[in-house]
């Protein structure tokens, strides 16, 4: 048994370089395309003066959560700049934007997939483990092997690293769905994309939200990793201070993340439920518009044409508030 041994890491690298060799084309055509959005959305965040951005951010932060965050925005984005971290800031805001975007973009139809199919829910939940319990120093081997030093792999790793919680989270919140809802929209007649789109999905949007705050996290926790890979931004600077010891500009630089963090954690968990946080414009403007719905006036009668996904969707708003929220306290199937 002494000379026994599987050698696992011998076939991965096979793999590894068969994918090179025969699908080099393809990791081009990947490395352009995102280069070029990585690049250009940090161009967009740069080009501005400084001052226009952090006002875009506060005025964010007020229309989605409250007037309290947009002062704490405009207070953190200051202070960034009072570091002289501005640029470094913006590229790894621009990372983890695109990583995230593109984990989304990936994760939502998995995870509605998922909810929808046994099968792929069985074969899911095995390859999601793998990728959550995997370290994602890992990810960067084969990472850098297929497209060099650069913002790429790291932007590879990053997202491989921020797309399960995305995926368990939405299959969480769709089937989480009070299944008599669901009933209600196959009586009416409605097809299954239409129970998807005016049900389902609609009912499921805290839990998928709560998803993409953790991409969004799981994104913004590999800065540091990227910045090996030798992406340019926060990261990239925290790599070079543990190299040289230099303890001011890796607390200056980690301080920046955490910024960074705070902002990206409070706006995405409030589009979970937009207008429901009473200090934001969307929440003030609803309130506004409540006495006036609900005045003396005489209802109008719905519509004969009204069609019967709109009609699931009003039995679901009536019928389904509880379990509005149920899906969030749900274990991961």
């Amino acid at each position: 048994m002494d000379d026994f041994r599987i050698p696992v890491g011998t076939w991965i690298e096979s793999g590894v370089d068969w994918i090179k060799d025969n699908l080099d084309g393809l990791l081009d055509v990947i490395s352009f395309v995102m280069s070029f959005l990585v690049d250009g959305l940090t161009r967009m965040l740069l080009t501005p003066h400084f001052a226009v951005i952090i006002v875009i951010a506060a005025l964010i932060a007020w229309v989605v959560r409250s007037w309290q965050l947009a002062i704490g925005t405009v207070v953190s984005f200051g202070l960034i700049v009072a570091m002289d971290l501005w640029v470094p800031a913006m590229q790894t805001l621009a990372l983890v934007l695109v990583a995230a975007v593109i984990a989304v973009l990936i994760a939502v139809p998995l995870g509605i997939w998922s909810a929808r199919n046994a099968t792929v829910r069985a074969v899911l939940k095995p390859v999601l483990d793998f990728m959550q319990t995997m370290p994602a120093f890992v990810y960067l081997i084969p990472a850098i092997v297929f497209f060099g030093i650069g913002v790429v792999p790291g932007l590879v790793a990053t997202v491989i690293f921020a797309l399960p919680p995305g995926v368990r989270l939405t299959e969480l919140g769709i089937r989480g769905v009070d299944s008599e809802t669901v009933e209600a929209g196959h009586a009416f007649g409605a097809k299954p994309g239409q129970i998807l789109r005016g049900i389902q999905l609609p009912l499921a949007m805290p839990t998928i939200m709560a998803g993409v705050n953790q991409v969004i996290m799981l994104a913004l926790s590999m800065a540091v990793i990227a910045g090996m890979a030798g992406a340019d931004g926060l990261g990239k600077m925290v790599v070079e201070a543990i190299s040289t010891i230099n303890i001011p500009k890796g607390v200056e630089a980690g301080l920046g993340v955490v910024l960074i963090a705070v902002f990206l954690d409070r706006v995405t968990a409030a589009l979970g439920a937009p207008g429901e946080n009473r200090s934001s414009l969307l929440g003030m403007l609803a309130r506004r518009r409540t006495p006036r719905d609900g005045g003396g006036g005489t209802a109008s009668a719905p519509a004969p044409e009204a069609t019967a996904q709109q009609d699931a969707a009003d039995e679901a708003e009536q019928a389904a508030v509880a379990p509005r929220r149920n899906a969030v306290g749900g274990g991961v199937h």
